[in-house]
């Protein structure tokens, strides 16, 4: 097993959406370590926020399982031609699409250039998320909530729909939910309210689409260290992210790969309805 950084960590911080470049320690994607198998040869897959964090990850981990990915993303482009050079050094296809993904009319447009450059989508990835920290409701403007909502669920429902003639039989949507949505942590109510949504979301649409032979099912990660923690957390809070938990660190984007590969995998063809759980030791029931 690699050994991973543990907290305490150099106090920073970053503006929204933030990027990994700054990060101190930096991320691990698994630029250098994730070595594909082909379990995804000749699939087109949709990756949103795939630009950092989990979503670079699972976007290194698709392209080299065989994989052409498309990623959403709203600005962070320096990351996210990164990220591109990784998926067509591994010899597949990348289309970036930025903007914001709060927009139904632009979630519409994902899917229609996604379909324009690829054809179809065989695995959907909802990962895109917005995070905020208030210590009180109070603290939390009519316009925060909404936001969170229209980023972390409401695209979740848009993106779907419209992509979901673009899908054949045997294709995959993994939704990201959270820790959260089992444990709400008090001082993430916007974020965490929008990640129980999404782990519903998802177990009704699994229903929904068995008889399309289409598979829903979502990852619900603990502490990751991505460009989210910095950018929506007091310093103060950022150096010791993750110590609380029983492997007494965040994990890494790239431990989080491997169950989003396991999801897309069509070998994976009984498994709908399930959250995968990825939170170092910690019970999520």
């Amino acid at each position: 097993m690699k050994h991973y950084p543990k907290p305490p960590f150099p106090e920073q911080t970053q503006e929204l959406p933030g990027t990994f470049q700054v990060m101190d320690p930096k991320p691990d994607h698994g630029e250098t370590s994730w070595q594909g198998k082909g379990r995804l040869e000749g699939l087109v897959a949709l990756v949103t926020g795939g630009d950092s964090g989990i979503g670079r990850a699972v976007s290194i981990a698709y392209a080299r399982e065989g994989a052409d990915v498309a990623i959403a993303y709203l600005n962070e482009d320096q990351d996210a031609r990164d990220t591109a050079r990784l998926i067509e050094e591994a010899g597949r296809r990348c289309l970036l699409i930025p903007g914001d993904l709060g927009s139904a009319e632009h979630c519409r447009n994902v899917i229609e250039r996604t379909v324009e450059q690829f054809g179809r989508i065989d695995v959907l990835v909802n990962n895109a998320a917005h995070q905020m920290k208030f210590d009180s409701i109070a603290e939390i403007s009519d316009e925060e909530w909404r936001r969170t909502f229209s980023v972390n669920i409401d695209a979740m429902f848009y993106l779907i729909k419209a992509a979901l003639p673009n899908m054949p039989s045997g294709s995959s949507i993994i939704n990201t939910a959270s820790i959260n949505s089992d444990k709400p942590n008090p001082e993430l109510l916007a974020y965490a309210t929008t990640k129980g949504a999404i782990q519903n979301f998802t177990m009704g649409l699994a229903q929904l689409l068995a008889e399309k032979g289409i598979r829903a099912n979502a990852v619900a990660p603990g502490p990751v260290w991505t460009p989210l923690i910095p950018a929506s957390f007091p310093a103060e809070d950022v150096a010791k992210f993750g110590q609380s938990y029983p492997m007494k660190r965040p994990a890494q984007p790239v431990e989080l790969a491997s169950a989003y590969v396991m999801l897309a995998d069509p070998m994976s063809s009984y498994v709908s309805g399930a959250t995968i759980a990825v939170t170092g030791g910690m019970p999520m029931i």
